[in-house]
């Protein structure tokens, strides 16, 4: 083969190479964004900047929570996108000074609403995200118990540990997923 026939073969293999790199890399971000989608987004931008909540917080406690899912039911009666308990609901509904009774956590926009403020909520109370998340799960009372006891909480502030193995295990998966929507969008 020629000097011009090697070069025109490299370029070629290399010109191949760029176009399925490319491929691959469009293809790998969109696999991507369909595991870790956004949906909902009127509500989750709405909510997130009206609460003082990262928006990809929302949206990865949501993907963890229901994977977007607004029929979605839980073991412990948790409903909706962001899998809310009656009696959270209950109670947030009086922070908010609601009392209409058709609301409904199966409903996405109330369910965005109702948990997003939950979460800034929290985050005014524990201002450490994974703390947050453990409250979000396991409930305030239950991490703020942990807050207390000097095994688990060193400064009554921040867990040093999650002394829950399922809570733990949801802490590292929202955390997961909001590393993916912080890098993907």
């Amino acid at each position: 083969m020629t000097k011009k026939g090697k070069i025109k073969t490299a370029i070629i293999i290399l010109f191949s190479a760029a176009v399925l790199f490319a491929a691959f890399s469009v293809t790998g971000k969109t696999l991507m964004k369909l595991a870790y989608p956004m949906k909902y987004t009127e509500y989750v931008e709405k909510y997130s900047g009206e609460y003082g909540v990262e928006s990809e917080l929302v949206y990865a406690v949501i993907k963890t929570e229901s994977s977007f899912n607004p029929n979605a039911v839980s073991d412990a009666d948790a409903v909706g996108l962001m899998q809310m308990t009656p009696e959270t609901f209950e109670w947030i509904k009086t922070k908010l000074g609601e009392e209409d009774k058709d609301l409904s956590l199966y409903d996405p926009e109330t369910s965005v609403k109702y948990g997003t403020f939950f979460l800034g909520y929290l985050l005014d109370e524990f201002e450490n995200t994974d703390t947050v998340l453990a409250a979000y799960h396991a409930g305030r009372g239950r991490v703020n118990g942990w807050l207390e006891d000097e095994k688990i909480s060193s400064d009554g502030k921040t867990l040093n540990e999650i002394p829950i193995p399922e809570t733990a295990h949801y802490v590292k998966k929202v955390n997961k997923a909001l590393n993916v929507y912080n890098n993907l969008y």
